[in-house]
């Protein structure tokens, strides 16, 4: 039996950094997933002794033999999937060796804290089983998309799926949505492997990712929201890779050398975040009205930016797309982590979609990746689809 399951990545229309240090932030995901699947190997298979990891994107494999990591984590006793707990200091060290002992090529060096958290997560809710979990995703990595998020919560959601702690009909095959109860357990175990790759995360992406739709979120406190109006939002990535863990602590280090200042900083982005989400959710009787609402939004993005900047976490690439989307008079923020990675762009209803992106530079379009979506009544749709944005399993049958 095999299991699938996706989980889509995100964006954050307000308040990134300063939701780490408590402060309200609006998120929602978008319509590029993380896919996982996880196959148990058959009786009579060769491949019964080792828990195999297939990274299609990348073109790399991981493997471990079931002995070994019994060794290395020989503490653990057996699976608690429906008791979510951080990975020991111990525990991570040994699953550091267990990760260095794949050679993972330089180049890709950064995967090593992902492999971390697959380890932590396959572990504590599957036992020592073999098995073999093949990832591949829509999500550009490194990008403030979610893709570590979607990441986590796609392999959490394959792992419980076939757990004692969730009660799926395993002889149902096509997508299946889980209960509410289910995705608070499966949000809480993608928070535990962020951690293990970001350090100290607020919990914003992977509880998106799980919840999927538009959310408003403080201190682990989840608000769904519904969009009275379509947002328009044009995502750009600018290729520039960044760590989102050290920019994190960049701030965290801003602020015990400026408290008082970056206190103040924090509070003005958590009113943003509060009216933001206030302003999408109001009623909107005509286009008039549509047309306040985006100027407020506007406004609002480029404070947020401002802030945003004030924190450090602006860079070059991000500069390069405010000043050529702000001479189309368009509001443009960071999204995420910031040091590169996307920038959202708020598109106004009163423009041309189709007739005006065109128009944007040539080296627009060459150096940066760019990227549609319209968020409207708790769905995210792109120009050409419409999908439900909660994380989904699939379960297939077969011989093999």
């Amino acid at each position: 039996m095999e299991v699938k399951a996706r989980a889509p990545g995100k964006i954050i229309l307000s308040g990134e950094h300063a939701v780490v240090h408590g402060c309200t932030a609006v998120a929602a995901s978008i319509d590029l997933y993380t896919y996982a699947s996880l196959s148990f190997p058959s009786p009579s298979s060769e491949n019964d002794d080792t828990l195999n990891l297939r990274l299609k994107d990348s073109g790399l494999e991981f493997s471990w033999q079931i002995e070994r990591l019994k060794d290395a984590l020989s503490n653990l006793g057996c699976p608690f999937p429906s008791k979510p707990i951080s990975c020991p200091t111990e525990s991570l060290k040994s699953i550091s060796m267990l990760v260095e002992e794949q050679s993972i090529p330089e180049a890709k060096i950064a995967l090593a804290s992902g492999l971390s958290a697959f380890l932590w997560l396959y572990t504590s809710i599957q036992g020592f089983k073999p098995a073999t979990v093949v990832i591949n995703s829509d999500l550009p990595l490194g990008s403030g998309l979610g893709s570590s998020a979607a990441f986590c919560v796609s392999l959490s959601a394959v792992f419980l799926s076939l757990s004692d702690s969730m009660n799926k009909d395993r002889s149902q095959q096509g997508w299946l949505i889980f209960e509410d109860s289910e995705l608070q357990l499966l949000n809480k175990w993608a928070f535990e492997g962020e951690k293990i790759i970001h350090g100290k995360p607020s919990g914003i992406d992977n509880t998106v990712s799980t919840y999927g739709n538009m959310i408003k979120f403080k201190s682990g406190d989840l608000t769904r929201i519904k969009s009275s109006l379509p947002l328009r939002m044009l995502i750009t990535n600018t290729r520039v890779g960044r760590n989102t863990k050290a920019l994190v602590a960049g701030v965290s280090e801003r602020t015990l050398r400026h408290p008082d200042v970056m206190s103040s900083i924090f509070n003005a982005v958590d009113f943003i975040s509060r009216e933001l989400s206030a302003i999408i959710q109001s009623p909107t009787p005509d286009e008039l009205s549509i047309t306040e609402k985006e100027e407020k939004l506007e406004e609002l993005m480029e404070m947020n930016q401002g802030l945003l900047q004030c924190m450090g976490v602006s860079h070059a690439s991000i500069e390069t797309i405010l000043r050529t989307t702000l001479k189309y008079k368009l509001a443009s923020k960071l999204t995420g982590a910031g040091g590169g990675g996307c920038v959202l762009t708020l598109l106004p209803s009163c423009i041309l979609l189709f007739c005006s992106l065109p128009n944007l530079p040539v080296d627009y379009h060459f150096y940066f990746v760019v990227y549609l979506f319209v968020f409207y009544n708790d769905r995210c749709l792109d120009n050409m689809a419409l999908r439900s944005q909660n994380s989904l399993i699939s379960q297939q049958h077969g011989h093999r």
